[in-house]
């Protein structure tokens, strides 16, 4: 889903870098990263305090952290960390924007985790959830744009996908379920928050993108 929608609604803006791989990006770019990133960590949180269910990857970071008493922070960037391990001997390179992926996301759901809204009825859980993949896809539009590099998830799906020809939609999901069936048997929550991800999450990573693109326009 990454994939196609990258293709499909990525447009480089005066602010994208040129190169991927760019190891001295301007100040714009990097701070539109940053923002990019500190909305996705915002959205991700903002799904963890709905309380019904995270997406496929935090349901993971979620039951390590039940598990071991580690922040969720700390478990995802311990995940993101081992995920790009597995890059290297599927040849693929991380950018500034993949380490940084690691970095700031984990940083902001332990720093934003005690301070965001902790609903109780089901109803405002709900709209919750739906206002934080906005935020998701709001910051996954910045984060794109900028073009330093995927993040660690998207980027195993990239190399797997490289070396075996594997379609994107078979690995996604294949990786996507394991990472929620080992999150659940941790005892990570899944519920109609990780159901409303995995249907409504491509559309707001469209809107995303689309809404960046007509900003900068």
């Amino acid at each position: 889903i990454w994939k196609n929608i990258k293709n499909l609604f990525v447009h480089k803006l005066y602010w994208s870098s040129i190169d991927e791989y760019n190891l001295k990006p301007n100040k714009l770019t990097i701070f539109y990263l940053f923002i990019g990133l500190i909305l996705f960590g915002l959205g991700e949180t903002l799904l963890l305090t709905a309380n019904i269910g995270v997406s496929p990857w935090f349901v993971l970071h979620q039951g390590l952290s039940f598990k071991t008493g580690y922040t969720v922070g700390i478990t995802t960037f311990v995940v993101s960390i081992i995920v790009i391990l597995f890059w290297f001997p599927l040849k693929q390179k991380p950018g500034i924007g993949t380490i940084l992926n690691a970095i700031i996301i984990s940083a902001v759901v332990d720093l934003s985790l005690p301070i965001l809204p902790k609903p109780e009825f089901f109803l405002f859980q709900l709209i919750q959830v739906m206002f934080g993949m906005l935020i998701i896809g709001i910051g996954s539009g910045f984060y794109l744009t900028a073009n330093l590099g995927p993040g660690p998830r998207d980027g195993l799906m990239t190399g797997i996908n490289k070396q075996t020809n594997l379609s994107f939609s078979l690995i996604r999901t294949t990786l996507e379920l394991s990472a929620v069936g080992l999150g659940f048997y941790f005892g990570g929550i899944v519920g109609v928050g990780t159901i409303l991800y995995a249907i409504c999450i491509g559309f707001f990573l469209s809107l995303g993108l689309f809404l960046v693109g007509k900003l900068y326009k």
